[in-house]
């Protein structure tokens, strides 16, 4: 991508405020329109949102979706769209013990709702306060159930089973974070107490040596910073057997939506590790030990999506998807998500310019010169994601990012008539994530507390 070392945040002020507008009208039109008798909304078919079974993993982003709503217009409807339906239909997610996604499901509900109630946003009420740290706290012992052992540590494994480390997987970790910030334990037999921040940089340790790349030879694609969708295991003695991949191309490709999972799941456990005493770390392996690997994953990946990702800074979905090779020096110019090729994956630019975003804010309060880098690189995202052709502007469209990518191998995103490839449709995931990094850029632009996931328990 060519970064735009000009470009201030201030800059996209306008464009910040579009997209809320928008996202109003958005979250208005599938809470009076959609049917959630078919499941929870997945994706849009002709700009109206829909479902797809697999699991209820959007849920929480359909709902968090209005807390953030609110968080930047202060309209109480969104606040009460989101509070009632994480009362009367976010248990489930609560007690599940069958998925890896409680980071998406809980954290953007129950952990959205306590963090505006600790700053002020929302009146005290120390019985709902309870209510949702009592969610959470359940919540990260639940996902920490989903445990493979493996020398020297192990991972949360995936919906595919005890085998499969996934990198999505690096945000979940979010909600052990919060169920050990509010002083909870897993309890096993024997009232054996596991510690979840333990488990939770375990896992991310797990992740930065198997999901990510750091070209060492590991195959004959090892690249600086791609990442592995799936890390299969040998589960009766859990070595490591290969990569693989569930969305992507192939498990020797970077499927764009993985590699934006893990470029802003290092980094904001970067920052909540810096929250912490010295003693908490070094019983974990050392403060020091644990930072650079950390480190390491971030920045890696975020230099694999700058050097793989067309001037404007969108990415097509995978990055070794066949059908760039007919498209001769994509990368040297804008993405173009009409093409006849290959898709453009507008969500996997919504949640990864937030991983930019925040390294390089990371980097810069640590005067490194690497972080202006990363945070004009995020700046840039912003610039032209908050734009047509990726912004929906279309009031009769349901969708707030266009051109985003579910399921290619599968086929299961909407192609429309007269084109070759899926474009022109939207996620809530991508949807989400475009309203969280656009939460985070308000509240710089306003001088608001820095929005952190963990700021719900601190």
């Amino acid at each position: 991508m060519k970064i735009n070392q000009s470009l201030k945040l201030i800059d996209l002020k306008p464009k910040i405020e579009k997209l809320w507008e928008l996202s109003g009208q958005k979250i208005d039109s599938i809470h009076e329109k959609y049917d959630h008798s078919q499941g929870s909304p997945v994706f849009t078919v002709e700009g109206k949102y829909t479902t797809r079974g697999w699991t209820e993993w959007t849920q929480g982003f359909e709902y968090g979706s209005a807390i953030l709503q609110y968080d930047v217009t202060g309209e109480n409807r969104y606040l009460e769209i989101g509070r009632q339906a994480t009362l009367e239909k976010m248990a489930d997610h609560v007690g599940h013990f069958g998925v890896h996604d409680h980071g998406f499901n809980n954290v953007s509900t129950y952990g959205n709702l306590l963090r505006l109630m600790k700053e002020g946003k929302i009146e005290q009420n120390d019985w709902e306060q309870n209510f949702y740290e009592l969610a959470l706290k359940l919540s990260g012992s639940v996902q920490a159930r989903r445990w493979t052992d493996i020398p020297g540590g192990g991972y949360l494994y995936s919906f595919n089973g005890p085998h499969s480390l996934f990198v999505d997987t690096i945000r979940t970790i979010r909600s052990l974070v919060l169920s050990h910030e509010l002083d909870f334990h897993m309890m096993g037999e024997n009232d054996k107490k596991t510690n979840l921040l333990e488990r939770a940089v375990q896992h991310a340790i797990s992740t930065a040596r198997y999901s990510v790349y750091y070209d060492e030879g590991r195959d004959t694609y090892d690249a600086w910073g791609r990442t592995a969708h799936e890390s299969v295991f040998n589960v009766n003695d859990g070595q490591y057997r290969c990569p693989a991949t569930q969305q992507g191309y192939s498990g020797f490709t970077t499927w764009t939506r993985g590699l934006a999972w893990a470029m802003v799941g290092f980094p904001e456990q970067l920052e909540y590790l810096e929250t912490l005493d010295d003693s908490e770390l070094n019983a974990l392996g050392g403060d020091e030990n644990i930072l650079d690997i950390y480190m390491r994953a971030a920045k890696a990946t975020c230099d694999f999506y700058i050097n793989n990702t067309p001037t404007d800074g969108i990415p097509y979905w995978d990055a070794g998807a066949p059908g760039l090779a007919q498209m001769g020096d994509y990368l040297n110019r804008s993405s173009d998500p009409y093409n006849d090729h290959e898709p453009i994956d507008g969500s996997a630019a919504a949640i990864g310019s937030q991983g930019l975003l925040r390294l390089g804010h990371y980097l810069k309060s640590k005067n490194d010169p690497d972080g202006d880098r990363y945070w004009q690189a995020g700046l840039t995202v912003l610039d032209h994601l908050f734009d047509e052709p990726y912004l929906s502007t279309d009031p009769e469209h349901q969708g707030l990012i266009l051109h985003s990518i579910y399921h290619r191998p599968n086929g299961w995103d909407h192609i429309p008539k007269g084109s070759m490839i899926p474009n022109g449709e939207s996620s809530m995931w991508g949807d989400y994530h475009a309203r969280e990094v656009a939460l985070l850029a308000h509240r710089m632009i306003q001088d608001e507390p820095y929005y952190t996931f963990f700021r719900a328990v601190q």
